[in-house]
């Protein structure tokens, strides 16, 4: 079974599913969001993206000005510096072990080709029924007796890098015509994860989970309001989330940063609260994976969000999550645990969008960090301004 991609750096799939293909504003999707900005939207972003600066201390640094937030011209700067470079989480392994990826677009007329998900023995375009092997190689196409200078070996599906590591599956736009061989687990590993990966390794991250299910959600906010929630360092979450404050030492908390990577990490409760115990164990770990890829592990769970910017206020939020195999058969448990998960996404929700709200007043432009928590929204921010100024 072979993968075909439409979202090429956007979209996770999960360990033993089918292929499966999401709408996203893609370089080379019919969807076009063009992110070839015009010489004064340039202009416009580069002055919006200098607005911040990465150099002053944390205790002494304001926050990105609201303009990150909701500028369009920004956002597409975004989409070229950011998403259209480096590895981006996408998918994990299928059941055979292969995988492949492709533009998905025809090469006869620009058709999208698949969509949904599925298992298949090509890939045939609904527009003229031009079909591909799933090795991306062009097979066959009707009635086209008579063009002349046509070489099917040259109009194969344009292939896009994969890589691997653990249990996910990466992409690379800069690296789409490199052999398969270039890329080995320890130079992805480096270039990904950089010094934590054998940290996130030995605390379970890796491919002897199962998966469960997964929960979509569309948030009217911009992608980098749902980040920051995440990276405030549990700062929020004694005063929305007083149910998963309940399970947590928040005293506990802790933030370690790496070159790329922030890891969030809390002690369980000490309390015997053995639904909250159960579901959140001893220790929770949350990576932060730049730009927009997080790794939840606890108890016997975890999650990984995808956080899909699909326009300057709205983002697509994608959480897959996996479970110890040994638990996969108490079906009350897991859905217990997916109801304590819903809750909170729900208030993480409400929260987002209430941010962005405020980021389109006029009376806020920036905001201040918090030293002893913020340290990854700050580190998440100077990341950013890195990409959106090289």
């Amino acid at each position: 079974m072979a993968m075909i991609m439409k979202v090429t750096p956007f979209i996770p799939n999960l360990q033993k599913r089918q292929p499966q293909n999401l709408n996203f504003p893609n370089k080379h999707s019919s969807k076009l969001i063009c992110c070839s900005l015009n010489s004064s939207d340039h202009v416009v972003s580069q002055k919006l993206a200098q607005h911040f600066n990465p150099n002053i201390p944390i205790e002494k640094a304001v926050t990105p000005p609201s303009s990150w937030y909701t500028h369009p011209s920004f956002f597409h700067l975004e989409l070229d510096r950011v998403f259209y470079r480096g590895w981006q989480a996408v998918v994990c392994r299928d059941d055979s072990g292969n995988v492949r990826a492709f533009h998905n677009v025809c090469r006869h007329h620009a058709s999208i080709i698949a969509s949904g998900s599925g298992q298949k023995s090509c890939f045939v375009c609904p527009y003229h029924g031009w079909t591909y092997g799933l090795n991306g190689n062009f097979v066959k196409a009707t009635r086209i007796s008579g063009m002349r200078d046509f070489n099917g070996n040259d109009f194969g599906l344009i292939p896009i890098k994969v890589a691997t590591w653990g249990p996910f599956v990466l992409l690379n736009l800069e690296k789409e015509n490199l052999s398969q061989k270039e890329v080995d687990s320890h130079n992805l590993a480096k270039e990904w994860l950089g010094s934590c990966s054998e940290i996130l390794s030995t605390n379970g991250v890796d491919s002897s989970l199962s998966y469960v299910c997964r929960r979509e959600y569309t948030i009217q906010c911009n992608w980098k309001v749902f980040c920051d929630n995440y990276l405030d360092g549990g700062y929020h979450v004694p005063y929305a989330h007083k149910g998963l404050a309940s399970g947590l030492n928040l005293d506990s908390y802790s933030t370690t940063l790496f070159e790329r990577v922030s890891i969030q990490s809390c002690e369980g409760s000490s309390r015997k609260s053995t639904e909250n115990n159960d579901r959140l164990g001893r220790k929770a770990i949350y990576a932060f994976i730049y730009p927009n890829f997080m790794i939840n592990r606890y108890g016997p769970w975890m999650d990984t969000n995808l956080v899909l910017p699909l326009g300057p206020n709205k983002c697509q939020v994608i959480f897959d999550y996996y479970l110890e195999p040994s638990l996969q058969v108490d079906k009350d448990f897991i859905e217990k645990s997916l109801q304590d998960s819903e809750k909170v996404q729900i208030e993480d929700i409400v929260l987002c969008e209430g941010v962005q709200k405020g980021l389109q007043s006029p009376a806020y432009s920036v905001g201040r960090y918090a030293p002893k928590v913020e340290q990854a929204m700050h580190h998440f921010h100077r990341l950013l301004y890195e990409n959106l100024t090289t």
